[in-house]
Parts: C-alpha cells; sequence; structure tokens
C-alpha cells in the first residue's frame, strides 16, 4: 500500500533536511531503469523524496549509499500521523544498518539530501 498523500510534508519537516525545494521521485522502478534512476538522483541537488515498501527499504537504502555515497545524510519516516510514527535520521549506511537490524514496518517515506 504506498504512503496516503498527506504525509509528504510530514516526513520532509520531520527530516530536519532543507525542505524550500524537493524533488518527488515517489517509487523507484523496482527492475528495469532502477540503476539509470539512481545515478539521476546522485545529482540532483534538492532535497529527494521516496516513497518505498518496509520489504525493499533495506535494498534501496544500499543501492542509494553505494551511488549517492554512504556520508549522504537522509531520514526514514514511518507511519505518519499514526499511533507509531517514527523518524530515524542519519547517514543513508547508518540507516541501513538501522534497518537492517530492525526491520520496519508499515508505510515508508525516505527524504536524502541533495548533492
Amino acid at each position: 500500500m504506498p504512503p496516503r498523500g498527506n504525509c509528504l510534508v510530514p516526513a520532509l519537516v520531520n527530516s530536519g533536511l532543507p525542505c524550500e525545494r524537493f524533488y518527488f521521485e515517489g517509487f523507484l522502478p523496482q527492475k528495469k531503469g532502477r540503476q539509470t534512476r539512481l545515478n539521476l538522483l546522485a545529482e540532483q541537488e534538492h532535497t529527494i523524496i521516496i516513497y518505498e515498501s518496509p520489504f525493499r527499504l533495506q535494498k534501496t537504502l544500499e543501492q542509494l549509499a553505494a551511488v549517492l555515497g554512504p556520508d549522504r545524510q537522509a531520514s526514514v519516516s514511518r507511519e505518519i500521523s499514526k499511533l507509531h510514527e517514527q523518524t530515524v535520521r542519519g547517514t543513508l549506511s547508518e540507516l541501513a544498518e538501522h534497518f537492517r537490524e530492525q526491520p520496519p514496518k508499515g508505510e515508508i517515506v525516505l527524504i536524502v539530501a541533495g548533492k
């Protein structure tokens, strides 16, 4: 189930990253074209918003760290405006490690700092 439309802005604000201008990616392609999209995101100067499934979050964080750099700042928000709302901030590599140890549940919004 995709995140609800009203979760984008709270996730962006909770991220602590610049929110004056942003690039909304939505869901990344699962297969064909994924690497091309990741390469384009690496050059994006504005804060990036990505929707992701909890089942694919780990893979996406690892791929983003490999392409955008492990030290790129990011945040993962889940269950926005619900009882178990959570935002975790750190570098892409820190977030990948965190969610490797604590697999997420619920609707996920990934916010990544621009270049």
